[in-house]
């Protein structure tokens, strides 16, 4: 994926192209959205412009980056008149099954990297077969 991630802290909104590779991607968005897919990044930035989401207003336990992203994921979600999601519903629907995921590739790579197997990209042309 490329893009742009928003992060808050207590510095504020953060906007960064690179230095998020590590991260997991979570789609909020079906592919058949295209209407929304157009307008997210301008929704994204008023969101983020927002004075909810000044410095001085961050709290490490009450107000912190997942407020900031389940707040916006509310937003769109009313703005398509659908209810808000709690952070448990947000929790399970979204980051959990991608956390599990994760782990469960993580753990797989460690075992086979202890245990002399060699991992090779598939070539560019493989992958399109």
């Amino acid at each position: 994926f490329a893009g742009v991630v928003y992060n808050y802290d207590q510095e504020g909104v953060h906007r960064a192209g690179s230095g998020w590779e590590q991260c997991i991607c979570i789609p909020l968005v079906q592919p058949d959205m295209w209407e929304l897919l157009q307008h997210w990044d301008k929704l994204l930035e008023e969101f983020s412009l927002e004075e909810a989401w000044l410095p001085h207003r961050y709290q490490e336990q009450q107000h912190n980056c997942y407020t900031f992203a389940l707040a916006f994921v509310n937003r769109v979600r009313q703005g398509r008149g659908r209810e808000p999601l709690s952070k448990a519903q947000f929790t399970e629907s979204f980051l959990l099954p991608r956390t599990r995921e994760a782990s469960r590739y993580l753990t797989l790579h460690q075992q086979l990297a202890h245990r002399d197997i060699y991992i090779v990209p598939l070539a560019e042309q493989e992958q399109d077969s």
